[in-house]
C-alpha cells in the first residue's frame, strides 16, 4: 500500500533506539524528510549518517526532552528547516516503573509534559500544512499498561492520562483536519530494550511474562512503527482520537 507520505516532513521525539528508532525509519522509507530528538548525541550522529546514506533528508537534535522550553524551541526551529511540519510523533518515555513520587515525576516530565509541549510548539505548522493538504497528524506513543491495572503504577496511571489528553487534542483540533491518535503496545522486544535487560537478569520472570502472550513471541519495534505510520499517513485521514492497542491479543480488554 502507497502511505502517500512521499515529501511530507516529520519530527519524532525519542528517535534513536527502539520504537522510535524504527518509526523514525519506517517514516524515512515511506519518503518522509525527518527529524528527531534524543539525550546522546553520538547516537544521533550514528542514526543520521545511517540514513543519510540510503539518500534520506534527516535531522537530529539533542535535547532532555524534560526540559519543555529547550524542547519547544526545538521543534519550531527543526520545523524551520524542514520548511514546515506534517506529523509529529511523541515515542520519548520515561518507562518509570515504581508508584513513589519520583517515578510520578519522571513518567509526568517525559511522558506527559513532553507530549503537551511536544503539541503545542508543533500545532501552528500541523495546522498550516493541514490547510494546504487536507491533512496533518499527532501520533502519541502510549501502553497497554494504560487499560490493565494489577498493582498502583505512576506509569499506567501517566499512560492513561496521554490517552485522555490526545482524545481531546483529536476533538478540539478534527475542524482545522489535524488528528491526533494513540498507539499503545503491550511487551515490546530488542536488544537493549527493558525486556531485553529482564531477560538477561531475571530469566523466570522473563520466561512467565512472554507466556502471557498469545502469539507467543513479543512485539518487535517494528511492529509498532508499523502502526503509528499508517496512522500518521493520509490513508488514516478519518482516524483520529483512537487509542490503537498492538498487543498480540496479550490484553482481555475489549473494546466496543
Amino acid at each position: 500500500m502507497d502511505l502517500r507520505l512521499k515529501g511530507k516532513k516529520a519530527i519524532v521525539t525519542g528517535g534513536t533506539r527502539g520504537i522510535g528508532r524504527a518509526i523514525v525509519e519506517t517514516l524515512a522509507d515511506e519518503g518522509c524528510a525527518v527529524a528527531f530528538c534524543a539525550r546522546n548525541a553520538e547516537q544521533i550522529a550514528q542514526a543520521v549518517d545511517a540514513l543519510k546514506s540510503k539518500g534520506v533528508s534527516a535531522y537530529g537534535g539533542v535535547v532532555d526532552i524534560a526540559d519543555g522550553n529547550a524542547l519547544k524551541a526545538w521543534i519550531v526551529k527543526t520545523g524551520e528547516t524542514l520548511g514546515g511540519l506534517d506529523i509529529l510523533i511523541s515515542s520519548a518515555g520515561a518507562m518509570a516503573m515504581g508508584s513513589n513520587e519520583a517515578s510520578w515525576m519522571k513518567n509526568l516530565q517525559i511522558d506527559i509534559f513532553g507530549a503537551v509541549n511536544s503539541v503545542e510548539a508543533a500545532l501552528p505548522m500541523l495546522e498550516a500544512s493541514a490547510g494546504q493538504s487536507g491533512d496533518a497528524a499527532i501520533v502519541a506513543i502510549g501502553s497497554t499498561a494504560a487499560v490493565n491495572a494489577m498493582m498502583p503504577s505512576s506509569y499506567g496511571a501517566v499512560k492513561g492520562a496521554l490517552v485522555h489528553y490526545i482524545r481531546g487534542v483529536a476533538k478540539q483540533n478534527a475542524p482545522k483536519h489535524v488528528r491526533a491518535n494513540v498507539v499503545s503496545p503491550g511487551m515490546v522486544y530488542f536488544k537493549g530494550g527493558v525486556w531485553n535487560t529482564t531477560e538477561q537478569r531475571s530469566p523466570e520472570y522473563f520466561k512467565t511474562s512472554l507466556a502471557r502472550n498469545p502469539m507467543g513471541r513479543m512485539a518487535t519495534p517494528q511492529d509498532i512503527a508499523s502502526a503509528a505510520v499508517f496512522l500518521a499517513s493520509p490513508c488514516s485521514s478519518f482516524t483520529t482520537g483512537i487509542n490503537m492497542i498492538v498487543d498480540g491479543a496479550m490484553t482481555d480488554r475489549v473494546n466496543y
